[in-house]
Order: structure tokens, then C-alpha cells, then sequence
């Protein structure tokens, strides 16, 4: 076990990273038939194939998550992996034409590194093509290389942000990861104590004004062994958001585009029936669990990030 989204059985993660540029993408791959769902909380989000997402469309299935920097420029990344896919012969069957479907979400880095360099088709492949079911490389690459934190007062006193996972392994083998990238308004919350660990730089001493609070968003992907419909799957989703706000203060406002994507793996065709109470105490179970590991990662992220482009890690703050 690795402690990361790569623990779940059928899950492959991989990156591409421009850090001369800032910015890069982050896809996980789907092996083996992937029921998803989503939930998006926060008010500025840039996102693609949410919609089919819903448990009321008809596609069953999905083939690989996009979680990329570059803001809505970036969400080009997906023809690169659809592209991966195709080539492959994976998708969804359409009467003998494989349809890859790739959902996915971007933040906004533009302010940061480059603001004209931007994942792109290229990108999303390169990703797929580095994915693999180890350890999951976290801080400053894929999507999260641009990302940052603690942008109530401005980019200007910003802490560097990244990319954190974390896994769990519940009673009876079923397991829940996460993976997020976080690049959010608010500061970031030891769970434990309640104090902040990474944020604003700002302080009262400062003589800047309150800056623009545009360029945030913490996008994340959940994923379990379990075997759900779409509205159990959507469920989990809805309740991973809580990870978010156990340890972003504030999380889901306006100026974030707060989205969490959520991935079942489990073999549906096995025959096994639950009564309503059983499966609503499962998908409880795993929805708890999939909030606390997604704010573990959270604070994986931060742990794991380092200075760039000038805005300073949390590990470097005095």
C-alpha cells in the first residue's frame, strides 16, 4: 500500500509537468469498468462532461479523470487523453465506436509562471503515457504545479499549494482514495490543532490592500473498490466535499471552482444485492471515509510542496 489513489485495484495516475511554465495536468486512469460521479460546490468552476455524470443520463461508464492547471485553456488536455484512449480502442460502445470518456476540471494558474503556456493536447498523452499503479508522485507537479493557497489578501502573499493523495482500507477490504489538487482562496487547517499550516502571507503590518481574488479552485478525484450506481457513486462525491471543508477555511466560495470527482471500480455484474439499508450504511461508510482521506491528502499537499516561481512552501516559512 503506497497510501495514495493507486491502491485501488484498476486506478493508474499519471503527470505532465512545465515548471519553467507553472502549470501542468494530472490523469487517472480507469483499467477496469469505473462508474463515476461528481459534485461541484464551489461558484467560479471550469469543468467538462459533468453533466453526463449525472445518475438521470444514460453512459454507465468512464475511462479516465482529467485534473489539470491551465484554467478553461487547459481543459484541452482531454483530447490528449481521449486521444490515448483511441488509439486503444477503449471507450464507450456506440455501436461499435469506441467514445473514450474523459470528464474533467482545471484550475486557474494562470497568474503564476507562464500565463500563455497552458496544458494542450500534448500534455494530456504525455500523462497517460507516464501513468502507472505506484506511488504517486505529490507537491509541485501535474495539476498542481501551479497551485496555491491563501489568497484572501492577493496572490501576492500567497503559500505554495500542489498535489496530495491518500488512501484507506476499511473493514472488509474495501478501500477509498483520494487525489486533489489544491489551489484554494482560504487558508489550510491542521485537523488536530485547528491552526493554520499554510495560507496568507499577509499581516497587519502590511501596507497592501486586499488584492484580486480571482485564481483558485481545488479539484479532487475519489475512487473505490466498491461496486455502486451512479447516485450511490454521485453520493460519495457530494460527501468527500466535507474533506474540503474540515481543512480549507473558507472552502466552496465564489472565486473557487470546488469539484470532486468520485470513481467505483467494484464488478457490479458479481450478483450481489444489498436491501436499502445495507447499501445505504455502505455508502455512508465510504462517503465518511472518502471526506477524512481527502483531507488528509489536502494536507499531504502542502507537506509535499516546494517554493517556485517565488511564492515560498509552507516547510520554508519561517
Amino acid at each position: 500500500m503506497h497510501d495514495d489513489i493507486t491502491d485501488v485495484p484498476g486506478i493508474r495516475v499519471g503527470h505532465s509537468t512545465n515548471l519553467e511554465a507553472g502549470t501542468g495536468c494530472t490523469v487517472v486512469l480507469c483499467d477496469v469498468p469505473t462508474v463515476a460521479g461528481v459534485d461541484v460546490r464551489g461558484g467560479g468552476p471550469a469543468t467538462r462532461e459533468t453533466d453526463l455524470l449525472n445518475p438521470v443520463c444514460m453512459v454507465e461508464e468512464v475511462h479516465a479523470i482529467l485534473l489539470t492547471g491551465g484554467s478553461a485553456f487547459g481543459l484541452d488536455a482531454a483530447s490528449g487523453v481521449v486521444r490515448y484512449l483511441d488509439e486503444r480502442g477503449i471507450g464507450y460502445d456506440s455501436g461499435g465506436i469506441p467514445i473514450p470518456i474523459v470528464p474533467g476540471a482545471a484550475i486557474y494558474d494562470l497568474t503564476f509562471g507562464s500565463a500563455k503556456i497552458r496544458p494542450g493536447d500534448a500534455d494530456g498523452y504525455a500523462a497517460c503515457e507516464n501513468a502507472h499503479a505506484g506511488p504517486v508522485e505529490q507537491g509541485n507537479v501535474g495539476g498542481g504545479t501551479g497551485a496555491t493557497v491563501g489568497k484572501l489578501f492577493g496572490p501576492t502573499f500567497a503559500t505554495k499549494g500542489g498535489l496530495g493523495s491518500a488512501s484507506v482500507v476499511l473493514p472488509g477490504g474495501l478501500i477509498v482514495g483520494a487525489i486533489v489538487v489544491l489551489n484554494a482562496l482560504g487558508n489550510i487547517i491542521d485537523i488536530q490543532t485547528q491552526q493554520p499550516i499554510a495560507g496568507s502571507r499577509h499581516t497587519s503590518e502590511s501596507s497592501e490592500i486586499p488584492g484580486n481574488p480571482f485564481g483558485n479552485t481545488t479539484i479532487a478525484a475519489i475512487a473505490t473498490n466498491a461496486a455502486l450506481t451512479k447516485a450511490q457513486i454521485s453520493k460519495i462525491a457530494q460527501m468527500a466535499h466535507d474533506g474540503m471543508a474540515q481543512v480549507i477555511r473558507p472552502a466552496h466560495t465564489m472565486f473557487d471552482g470546488d469539484t470532486v470527482f468520485a470513481l467505483a471500480t467494484g464488478d457490479r455484474t458479481s450478483g450481489l444485492q444489498q436491501d436499502t439499508a445495507s447499501a445505504a450504511q455502505q455508502v455512508s461508510l465510504l462517503g465518511a471515509a472518502a471526506a477524512d482521506t481527502l483531507a488528509r491528502a489536502i494536507i499531504k499537499a502542502i507537506h509535499a510542496a516546494s517554493d517556485l516561481h517565488g511564492i515560498p512552501a509552507a516547510s520554508s516559512r519561517p
